[in-house]
């Protein structure tokens, strides 16, 4: 099948497993999709990802985190620059999540990273998603 936008394909399939309570999610492999989880792999937001390759791009294998208790790390997961409307942003006017809670995984000219992680390189770009 087609994927027009692999990002939102993500967060989608991720958003819709943490509902569910799922462990497990299988993404599409693509190189933004290896830094998104990559990002949130090191904020802690999810345990783990792995490649499992295949005879096409491959398939991401991301393992969810819950607490202890079993509620969920990820609260909300939202895109913010789409294909139709993309946002971009410099590194003075990068976008707090929740007042630091969260994160905005950004895409720059460095590679994917946070906003946390961007302000220290100093640097701005594509506002990809946001994470609390």
């Amino acid at each position: 099948m087609n994927n027009q936008d692999p990002i939102a394909d993500m967060l989608t399939r991720i958003r819709n497993a943490n509902r569910v309570g799922r462990k497990l999610v299988m993404v599409p492999n693509s190189k933004i999709c290896t830094g998104i989880a990559g990002v949130l792999k090191t904020e802690g937001y999810i345990d783990d990802f792995d490649l499992i390759e295949d005879t096409r791009q491959g398939v991401l294998r991301i393992k969810l985190k819950y607490a202890m208790d079993g509620t969920k790390v990820i609260h909300t997961i939202d895109r913010r620059s789409k294909p139709g409307c993309r946002v971009y942003s410099k590194v003075e006017e990068l976008p707090q999540v929740l007042n630091g809670m969260g994160i905005c995984v950004v895409s720059t000219s460095k590679g994917v990273m946070s906003d946390r992680k961007a302000r220290e390189e100093k640097v701005g770009g594509e506002l990809l998603c946001t994470v609390s």
